[in-house]
């Protein structure tokens, strides 16, 4: 089986649009090494992509993605451990300065742990994975008189709180919160309509980000 053409096709327009653009931007990066000021941990769902959202060039961000953006508690039990890994680096070699937890709607992790769904498979590494969601479903509380849908965006953005308290149980990184060196944020994306919430620290609420330029692009008539 040959190599995605599709991928192919897509790096042929990289040449001839960004790396002509960008090229001494990344040869600057390979000669000195990567600095980003900002680490992402996002959900590896394909409709999610950090770089896109954020419109990041090469070098901005530095991103570890994986089901439901998850960050699992601090274990220092010598086993492997890829986001902590990740965190590690980010941390104490990159020194970022900020670390964001992006969550979004429609996440089938989430979906999956509220419907408490049959393993995909009998090892079900989901459902092992998804375990670490507990402690979300107690942010968000009871569905009570919630429909599905709109329980399940209650737990995608208390799961996305459940990661930022898990960020603070790594020694390393909650000292350099506590200095004013590495900054937590927490960010909720909608996938069907583009809208980007950040978590106000003050209120714990999700914000709209940049509402009065979306609603300007999306009021104005097109011809």
């Amino acid at each position: 089986m040959p190599f995605p053409s599709r991928l192919i096709d897509g790096y042929r327009a990289f040449l001839v649009s960004r790396l002509r653009k960008e090229q001494a931007q990344y040869r600057e990066l390979a000669d000195r090494g990567q600095s980003p000021e900002v680490m992402v941990i996002g959900c590896c769902d394909s409709r999610v992509s950090p770089e896109v959202i954020f419109d990041a060039g090469p070098g901005e961000l530095f991103v570890v993605r994986n089901v439901a953006n998850l960050v699992p508690p601090y274990a220092p039990d010598g086993k492997a451990h890829g986001v902590s890994a990740a965190l590690e680096f980010g941390v104490v070699a990159l020194q970022v300065k900020h670390i964001v937890v992006l969550g979004h709607a429609q996440c089938g992790g989430v979906k999956a742990f509220a419907e408490d769904s049959a393993p995909l498979t009998p090892t079900d590494f989901i459902g092992q994975w998804m375990t670490l969601m507990a402690p979300a479903a107690d942010i968000a509380g009871p569905r009570g008189d919630l429909s599905l849908g709109d329980y399940i965006t209650q737990l995608e953005q208390a799961n996305v709180v459940n990661s930022l308290n898990n960020l603070m149980t790594f020694p390393r990184l909650r000292e350099r919160v506590e200095r004013g060196e590495t900054y937590l944020h927490g960010a909720y994306f909608g996938v069907a309509a583009g809208k980007l919430w950040v978590r106000d620290d003050a209120s714990g609420a999700f914000m709209q980000a940049a509402a009065d330029d979306y609603t300007r692009m999306f009021a104005t008539p097109r011809f």
